[in-house]
């Protein structure tokens, strides 16, 4: 038996149901704040230096960073990520596609940490503050999206999307050039 059907059968009822519509809520979130108080993101952002020296919350606020501060843009970007989630959730299952994304999530913080570690071990502590503040402007929810985009592409290489809603491309090319 599959290791993530073990998983599945112990903590199945614990999986966050429709979680793509949380994740587009907390970008929702980010982006409202931004537009309350920009500085604010300046507090959101994963930063390694910080977690480190106390600020925990940032384990978890990276994740209402909006990917987009365009309104438009955020909508489209909502919408589409939104059916794609939904669709991945129909064909993987709720626990499935859960540990897709709070993996991702998760490996990203770890990264981000060895990164930091490593960048402390042969630099030092000046040029792993500077970078662990490079990092926290680079590291969004991006890549977390960039990986749905994927899953979905390979799950529906063949399926048609019409890009600018005009043009249309199949996903696994629009997968290939993204």
């Amino acid at each position: 038996m599959n290791w993530l059907n073990k998983l599945e059968r112990k903590f199945g009822n614990w999986a966050i149901p429709n979680l793509i519509v949380w994740l587009i809520g907390a970008y929702t979130i980010g982006f409202v704040l931004y537009q309350v108080n920009p500085s604010i993101i300046g507090l959101l952002m994963l930063s390694p230096y910080h977690i480190l020296h106390g600020q925990i919350w940032r384990l978890v606020t990276w994740v209402f960073m909006p990917t987009e501060s365009n309104l438009i843009f955020l909508l489209i970007m909502a919408l589409f990520y939104y059916q794609l989630g939904m669709a991945l959730e129909r064909t993987w299952g709720t626990f499935r596609f859960n540990v897709y994304i709070f993996g991702g999530i998760l490996l990203t913080v770890v990264g981000s940490l060895l990164m930091y570690g490593v960048i402390y071990l042969i630099f030092g502590q000046a040029s792993a503050y500077m970078a662990s503040s490079l990092m926290g402007g680079i590291i969004s929810t991006t890549y977390i999206n960039m990986s749905i985009f994927l899953a979905f592409a390979a799950m529906y290489p063949d399926m048609q999307v019409m890009l600018y809603f005009i043009i249309p491309i199949k996903m696994k090319w629009m997968a290939w050039v993204y």
